[in-house]
């Protein structure tokens, strides 16, 4: 493979690879939302438990809490509108 090949060859993969992770931001934030949310409102339920002394319904609560909002954060991402249906919209 002659020097110019591999050069434009690299260019060009290393093109697709920038936009492929940046399409893919957006869900992999929604995931992050998704476990942060359940860990976060979990800890709280499991920490509120233990000073309240009324293990497991705060704990479970929260967990129930985190899964509602973080699967609400990734439904806001998965059905968001494209850029282009966006435009379309637009013009009609």
């Amino acid at each position: 493979m002659p020097e110019d090949d591999r050069g434009e060859f690299l260019s060009r993969s290393l093109s697709r690879f920038q936009e492929n992770v940046r399409r893919s931001g957006p869900a992999a934030g929604a995931g992050y939302a998704l476990i942060g949310a359940i860990l976060l409102l979990g800890g709280a339920g499991y920490a509120l438990d233990a000073w309240l002394k009324t293990s497991p319904w705060l704990l479970l609560g929260g967990l129930l809490l985190g899964l509602i909002v973080g699967f609400y954060e990734l439904a806001k991402v998965v059905w968001r509108p494209k850029p282009a249906d966006r435009q379309r919209s637009r013009q009609q």
